[in-house]
């Protein structure tokens, strides 16, 4: 039914778990091995319209990202832009994508809340005034930019 061995032996096994917790309670069926074989069929039911829902969603996901990109990534392009100091490129990214508060930043960077907030102004103000796009760039862009997006994931993975 699953076309699979070893993931039908482990739905043997719950199966037989489930056996070791019930029947002391609800006493030995009349028909074990039948009863047994149910609770394993449905198991494996159970798992198919996982693995079926699983690879749905799955594909959704790829369809939806095939047609358009995603915003945290136009975001970090547009934190990580070249006009901005890396230390500021980074206390942005840490902000803006992955959601740190500032006493957090702060804390990391061993600063007071107030200097990191002012930071994250001025940032953002340079931002603005410099008219930094919010999207991916373009081929002729991608290969410069994609190295201060790819040294501030590194520091943030790494801090």
């Amino acid at each position: 039914m699953l076309g699979n061995f070893e993931v039908a032996e482990e739905i043997v096994q719950d199966a037989l778990l489930v056996a070791l917790e019930r029947w002391p309670v609800d006493g030995i069926p009349a028909q074990p091995g039948a009863w047994l074989l149910t609770v394993a069929r449905r198991r494996a039911i159970d798992q198919l319209r996982r693995n079926a829902r699983y690879h749905d969603k799955l594909a959704e996901l790829e369809h939806s990202a095939v047609q358009e990109p995603d915003d945290r990534l136009r975001l970090m392009f547009t934190c990580c832009h070249p006009a901005l100091s890396r230390e500021a490129q980074v206390i942005l990214t840490l902000r803006a994508v992955c959601g740190f508060t500032t006493a957090e930043i702060a804390h990391a960077f061993l600063a007071s809340e107030a200097v990191v907030a002012r930071r994250l102004v001025r940032a953002r103000q340079k931002i603005v005034q410099a008219g930094i796009p919010y999207r991916v760039p373009g081929d002729e862009d991608l290969d410069e930019r994609l190295g201060e997006v790819l040294a501030v994931l590194y520091l943030m993975f790494n801090w």
